[in-house]
C-alpha cells in the first residue's frame, strides 16, 4: 500500500514539473517558428487579448440581417422608407438616452479644463434652454429649471443640437480612455489637466501626451518599458452617434422574436419596439393596459387623466421609466426624438443602381477624412486643444482607388451629376447638406412616429425640446461578443429610477 502511495506521488510529482515546464515554455509562431514576446527573438509581440471590453452604460447588439424599412401604413405618403434587406455588423449601444446629469458633468470639466483659456469651447457646447419657450404656452419654468435643476437629473438632455452631440461622443471617448489606463495603474489620475495638457486618446497613441505616469507595459523589445499602443487592444473604440440602420435595428429588438435559438426564423414581425399592434401593455395581469411608452396620445392629451394617468408623463419622463427592449435598451420609443449620424435623404438607396453595394452597414454622411502631416511626412503638432489635426480627403486624392472616387459623397447617386435627381434647397425642397435624420419619435408626437421605421430631419445646427441622443461604439472582433466575465468592468450604472411596468 505504501508503495502504491509512493508511486502515486512520483507520477503527481512528474506531472506538475511537466506543467511548469509546459507554462515556462514561449509561444512560438507557426510561420517562422520564433518565440513571441521574447526579447532574445527580437521581441515581436503577440497580445494575449480578452476582447473588447463594455464600456459604460452600454450593452452589446449583436447584429444581423432585418428589413429597414416602413412596418406601418405610410400615412404621410411620402415613400421615403421603404422597405430594404441589410445587414448590420454587431455594436454597442447606450442603454438610455444620454441625461441631463451626463451633459452637466460633460460641461463642468470643459469648464475645468479650457474655461480660463477658451471660455467659448464651453459656451459653444451649452445646450439651448430657448427650445422650451412657445408664443401661446407657459413653458418658461422650463427654460430655467429642466437642465439646471436636480428634478430633472435622470430625464434626457434637450436642446442639443447634432453637431454639439458629436463633440460630447469625442469628449466621452477620452474620458472612458483615460480611465482604462487609470484602472490598469498605467496613469494616475489627474484632475489638474489644463488646455491642450488633457488626455486625448489619438494624441496619447501619437506621442503627443503623456499623462502622469504610474507604470507602463513591459516593453519585449528592450526590456524596459513602454506606453500602450493601439495594438495592444486596450483602448476602446470611439463613442459615437449610432447610424440609422443600428439604431432602427437596435430599436426593433427582433433578437426577442426567434423561433428558437437554433433557427433563423422570427416568428413575429414588429410594428414597434414591442409586440403587438397597440402601444399598452396586452398580458392579463396588473400591468394589462399600461401605456408601453411616453407619447402624445391624442389632441391635447401628453399624459392623461389626473388620478390615472397614462404615461405618467407630460413632457420628457427618466431615461429609465419605461420597460427595455429585447436588447435591453430603454425609450427606443417616444420619450425624445433621437439623432443619428445619417444625412438625410427621401429616397433610401433601394433606388439606387448599385444598391448591393450598400447592403452591409447601409450610411449615408461620409466626408472622409485623414491626419494632417507636416513637409516630412510626421503627424502634425495637436492643436490647442489637446486633438490631432485632420483634414477632409481631396477628390484626386480618390480619383485613383477602386472602392471611393471622392472625398465627400454626402449626395453619391442621389442628386450629384451621376443621378437623375438635384437638390435645390431653398427653391425645391428644404433638405440640404446639413440635414440629420431622427428616429423615435418624442413625449410631443403621436403613435405613429414610435415605429422604427419612421425617420424626419432636422438640421445639424439645430436644437429642439424633442430631440436628444444616445452613444453607440463599435464591436471589434467576434459578433457575438466577449465570452468575458472580466470584459464586463465597466459596468456600473446610476442609481436606477423605479420602473413603472415591470
Amino acid at each position: 500500500m505504501r508503495k502504491v502511495l509512493q508511486y502515486r506521488f512520483l507520477a503527481l510529482l512528474t506531472l506538475s514539473f511537466l506543467v511548469l515546464a509546459s507554462c515556462g515554455k514561449k509561444e512560438k509562431s507557426a510561420t517562422t517558428g520564433w518565440n513571441y514576446n521574447d526579447q532574445k527573438w527580437g521581441g515581436f509581440e503577440k497580445i494575449d487579448y480578452e476582447g473588447q471590453a463594455t464600456g459604460p452604460n452600454l450593452v452589446l447588439v449583436e447584429g444581423g440581417t432585418f428589413n429597414m424599412g416602413q412596418v406601418d401604413q405610410d400615412v404621410t405618403f411620402e415613400w421615403n422608407s421603404i422597405p430594404r434587406r441589410v445587414t448590420v455588423s454587431s455594436f454597442y449601444m447606450d442603454e438610455t438616452e444620454v441625461a441631463n446629469i451626463d451633459y452637466k458633468e460633460y460641461l463642468y470639466w470643459l469648464n475645468r479644463v479650457f474655461g480660463e483659456s477658451y471660455p467659448e469651447v464651453r459656451t459653444n457646447a451649452l445646450p439651448d434652454t430657448l427650445v422650451w419657450r412657445e408664443e401661446l404656452s407657459f413653458n418658461e419654468p422650463f427654460v430655467e429649471t429642466y437642465f439646471r435643476h436636480p428634478s430633472y437629473d435622470d430625464y434626457p438632455v434637450v436642446g442639443v443640437s447634432w453637431l454639439q452631440a458629436n463633440e460630447f461622443c469625442k469628449w466621452r471617448t477620452d474620458r472612458v480612455n483615460e480611465m482604462v489606463l487609470i484602472e490598469r495603474g498605467i496613469l494616475n489620475p489627474n484632475p489638474e489637466q489644463k488646455d491642450e495638457d488633457n488626455f486625448n486618446t489619438e494624441a496619447y497613441l501619437n506621442n503627443q501626451y503623456e499623462g502622469s505616469v504610474k507604470k507602463n507595459l513591459k516593453d519585449h523589445k528592450t526590456g524596459g518599458e513602454r506606453k500602450v499602443k493601439f495594438e495592444d487592444g486596450i483602448m476602446l473604440p470611439s463613442y459615437r452617434l449610432p447610424t440609422e440602420a443600428e439604431w432602427e435595428y437596435a430599436a426593433l429588438g427582433l433578437v426577442g422574436n426567434q423561433a428558437s435559438s437554433k433557427d433563423e426564423l422570427i416568428t413575429d414581425r414588429k410594428l414597434y419596439p414591442w409586440n403587438g399592434q397597440g402601444v399598452r401593455y396586452a398580458r392579463r395581469d396588473k400591468n394589462q393596459g399600461a401605456i408601453l411608452a411616453n407619447f402624445k396620445r391624442g389632441r391635447g392629451d401628453y399624459m392623461g387623466m389626473a388620478g390615472k394617468l397614462n404615461d405618467k408623463a407630460h413632457i420628457t419622463s427618466p431615461v429609465r421609466a419605461f420597460m427595455p427592449n429585447d436588447f435591453g435598451l430603454y425609450n427606443m420609443a417616444g420619450n425624445v426624438n433621437e439623432w443619428v449620424m445619417d444625412l438625410y435623404r427621401p429616397m433610401t438607396s433601394t433606388t439606387i443602381r448599385d444598391a448591393e453595394n450598400q447592403e452591409l452597414n447601409p450610411f449615408r454622411g461620409n466626408k472622409f477624412e485623414t491626419k494632417v502631416l507636416d513637409q516630412d511626412g510626421q503627424l502634425e503638432e495637436k492643436d490647442s486643444l489637446g486633438r490631432i489635426k485632420y483634414r477632409y480627403v481631396e477628390d484626386d486624392e480618390a480619383a485613383s482607388r477602386e472602392n471611393y472616387k471622392r472625398g465627400q459623397v454626402y449626395n453619391y447617386l442621389d442628386g450629384d451629376e451621376e443621378s437623375e435627381a438635384f437638390y435645390n434647397y431653398g427653391v425645391t425642397t428644404l433638405i440640404s447638406d446639413k440635414a440629420r435624420v431622427i428616429k423615435g419619435g418624442s413625449w410631443s408626437d403621436r403613435a405613429f412616429y414610435l415605429s422604427p421605421g419612421a425617420r424626419r430631419f432636422k438640421e445639424e445646427d439645430k436644437a429642439d425640446r424633442t430631440i436628444g441622443f444616445r452613444c453607440a461604439m463599435t464591436r471589434t472582433g467576434g459578433p457575438e461578443g466577449n465570452d468575458d466575465s472580466g470584459g464586463n468592468r465597466f459596468k456600473t450604472k446610476r442609481k436606477k429610477v423605479k420602473r413603472k411596468y415591470k
